[in-house]
C-alpha cells in the first residue's frame, strides 16, 4: 500500500525540519507509534486513571513487559500493535478457574464432549475430508480418526473456535496467577507468529487460555509444529481444514506417537490391587500388569506386547479403569488433562466402532465445589502433604498427596477428591487442632 504525506511548508523565519523531527511526523499522520523507529524500547505509559489495583499491575505488566519481549526478538512497532487498546480482561480470569476438564466429574465431561451431535459430525466430516485424511495418515502415521476427533474437541469441527483478542486474553492471564509463566511465554510466542506470518493482530482471535484455530494451537505450538497442509504458501489454522489437521498431525506425530496401538485398554482389576500403582506417570511393561491379573474388560487377556502401560482411574476405584498407552500420553502432549485425553481417543473409538465404556461411573458422587477443592488442598497441606499451590485446581500433584495419605491410612490409594475423602481430611484437622 502507498501513502501520499503533504508536509505544509515553514515559514522562512524558522528552522527547517531535521530528518528526525520528519520522521517523527510522518509516523504521527500514519497512524504509527513513534516508539516503532526507536531502536530503545521505551517503556509505553499505563492509562492515566486504573480503575482498580488489579487494573494498575496490569497496565504496568504491559508497560514493562515491552523490554522483555523486544530482548526476545519481537519489533518494537509489533509489541505495541499488539498491545493497543487491551484491557484487564475478568471473564479471562473467570474462564481460568472453571476448566471443564479439571472440575467437572469427568463422566459429565464426556457426556457433553463425546455426545451424539458430535458422533455424528464427525462421521460425515470422515467421509468428506476422506481423501485428504486418508494422506495424512499415511504421511504422519496419525490415525484419521484422532485428528477428527482433535477437532471435533477442540471446535467443533471449526465452528467455535473463540473469540477472544488473543493478546488480551494471554496478557490477562500473564500480569498475574498461577499460570503467568505459560501465559508470557505464549504472548512472546504469539508476537513472533504475528511478526513471522505478518498477521494483523486484531484478527488473532482465540479462547480464553490463547488458543486459536480449528485444532486450537496455542502460539508456541505453532511455532513448533504448524505446516501447510492445502499446498497455499501460508500456515492458516483459522481458515484452512487441511493446514490445522495437518498441524495437529505433526504435534501428535512429534509427540511419540506408535502406529498400530491403541490409546487405551479398558480393563478389569482384581480384589486386593494396589491402587497406588494406578498412576499416570507410573508406567511398567504389559506384561507386568499382566502378573498382577490385570484383563480387559471383557475378561480377556492383554495383548501379548513389550510396549508399556499405566492404570488411570478417572474415577477413582469405584470407576472404569483404563490401561493406556504412550499414545495416550501423546494426546497429552496436545492438552494436559487425563480427562481430555481420554475423551479424544473414546471419541475416536466411536467411529471405529468400539467406543462403549463397559464399567458403570460412579454418578451419585458429587463433584466438589471450588470452595470444596481449596479446603480439600488446605486440609492435606495441614497434615503435611503436599498439595501445590491452593488454588482449587486438582491436579497431578493434589492427586499424588491424597494418594500419599490414603496410604498412609490403608485406604485404596486411588488419588481420587472425593466428598467422602474431604469429610475424612476435615474431620482429621479438626481433630489434630491444625
Amino acid at each position: 500500500m502507498r501513502f501520499s504525506v503533504k508536509v505544509r511548508e515553514r515559514q522562512n523565519t524558522k528552522k527547517p525540519l531535521r530528518p528526525r523531527r520528519l520522521g517523527l511526523l510522518l509516523l504521527a499522520l500514519l497512524g504509527l507509534s513513534a516508539a516503532a523507529a526507536d531502536p530503545i524500547p521505551t517503556p509505553l505509559p499505563a492509562p492515566a486513571q486504573p480503575t482498580n489495583a488489579a487494573d494498575t499491575e496490569f497496565y504496568a505488566f504491559i508497560r514493562d513487559f515491552r523490554a522483555e519481549a523486544v530482548r526476545a526478538g519481537i519489533r518494537p512497532e509489533v509489541y505495541d500493535a499488539s498491545m493497543a487498546g487491551i484491557a484487564r480482561n475478568q471473564q479471562v480470569e473467570e474462564l481460568n478457574l472453571q476448566q471443564p476438564e479439571f472440575i467437572k466429574p469427568v463422566w459429565e465431561y464426556l457426556d457433553s464432549v463425546v455426545s451424539p451431535a458430535r458422533i455424528s459430525k464427525g462421521q460425515l466430516m470422515l467421509l468428506s475430508y476422506g481423501s485428504m485424511l486418508a494422506n495424512m495418515e499415511a504421511r504422519y502415521g496419525v490415525p484419521k480418526e484422532i485428528l477428527v476427533a482433535i477437532w471435533g474437541v477442540e471446535s467443533l469441527y471449526g465452528t467455535q473456535m473463540g473469540g477472544f483478542n488473543m493478546f488480551e486474553a494471554l496478557a490477562t492471564l500473564a500480569y498475574d496467577g498461577p499460570r503467568k509463566d505459560f501465559a508470557r511465554r505464549e504472548l512472546i510466542a504469539a508476537m513472533k507468529m504475528e511478526q513471522q506470518e505478518r498477521l494483523s493482530p486484531k484478527q488473532m482471535t482465540a479462547s480464553w487460555a490463547g488458543a486459536f484455530g480449528q485444532t486450537q494451537f496455542v502460539p508456541s505450538s505453532f511455532l513448533a509444529h504448524a505446516v501447510d497442509g492445502d499446498g497455499d504458501g501460508k500456515r492458516d489454522l483459522w481458515n484452512s481444514p487441511a493446514d490445522a489437521l495437518a498441524s495437529a498431525a505433526v504435534l501428535i506425530r512429534d509427540a511419540g506417537w506408535r502406529r498400530g496401538e491403541p490409546c487405551y485398554y479398558e480393563v478389569s482389576v482384581p480384589r486386593g490391587f494396589p491402587y497406588e500403582q494406578a498412576d499416570l506417570d507410573a508406567a511398567k511393561p504389559i506384561a507386568e500388569w499382566k502378573k498382577l491379573n490385570v484383563k480387559r474388560i471383557n475378561g480377556s487377556e492383554l495383548p501379548l506386547a513389550s510396549s508399556m502401560g499405566a492404570i488411570y482411574l478417572p474415577a477413582g476405584w469405584r470407576g472404569p479403569a483404563f490401561l493406556v498407552s504412550s499414545n495416550f500420553r501423546a494426546i497429552l502432549a496436545y492438552n494436559n488433562a487425563a480427562a481430555y485425553a481420554l475423551a479424544v481417543c473414546n471419541l475416536a473409538d466411536h467411529w471405529r466402532g468400539d467406543g462403549t465404556i463397559v464399567a458403570p461411573w460412579p454418578r451419585d458422587e458429587l463433584p466438589l465445589s471450588q470452595s470444596n477443592r481449596i479446603t480439600l488442598q488446605s486440609d492435606l497441606k495441614n497434615l503435611g502433604y503436599d498439595p501445590g499451590d491452593i488454588d482449587g485446581v486438582l491436579g497431578r500433584k493434589v492427586r499424588a498427596a491424597l494418594r500419599k495419605y490414603q496410604r498412609d491410612h490403608r485406604l485404596p490409594a486411588d488419588g481420587f477428591p472425593s466428598p467422602e475423602m474431604l469429610g475424612r481430611l476435615n474431620a482429621e484437622v479438626k481433630a489434630r487442632g491444625a
